[in-house]
């Protein structure tokens, strides 16, 4: 029997709401503690506002508006690990607002399963794999489907 060689990618895990999701590390920019942000009139509901980062403008978008989430319950302790993880979608970097950043894990590829259809809180089609872990399953998302073009588009024109 041929042994499947592991193909290894690394996550920044962490979690919105009840569940643990984890983005590949190459699309992060950066993990930033709760700033605040400028509200933007007429943008779309899930849209929290923009965030000055070194110079740069942020949309930083609210997941649990978007997929109507409640925010995780958090000690005071955990309170100081929630914040912004930055990410970059095709040279647009975004904002998303997370309860509380975990660790950055490594995780084998071929270990990973399909999403099961009765995943509360973010769809399936956002959802590029589960990975079972001893404590529960990190869900892996697919920043490239979160935001369709047009979403993307709109926020580019919030940038400007």
């Amino acid at each position: 029997m041929v042994e499947q060689e592991e193909r290894r990618m690394q996550l920044v895990s962490f979690q919105l709401g009840e569940e643990h999701y984890g983005i590949n590390i190459m699309s992060v920019d950066g993990i930033v503690r709760v700033e605040e942000t400028r509200p933007i009139p007429n943008a779309p509901s899930y849209v929290e506002g923009i965030f000055n980062l070194r110079g740069e403008i942020i949309p930083i978008i609210n997941l649990h508006k978007r997929f109507h989430l409640k925010r995780a319950e958090l000690s005071e302790e955990d309170e100081l690990l929630s914040g912004f993880i930055i990410i970059d979608i095709k040279g647009m970097k975004l904002g998303i607002i997370i309860d509380k950043v975990s660790r950055v894990v490594t995780v084998d590829l071929n270990k990973m399963q399909p999403p099961p259809q009765m995943l509360s809180g973010i769809g399936a089609e956002y959802i590029q794999g589960v990975f079972n872990r001893d404590d529960g399953y990190l869900i892996m998302l697919d920043i490239l489907r979160l935001f369709d073009p047009k979403e993307l588009q709109q926020l580019e024109y919030i940038n400007e």
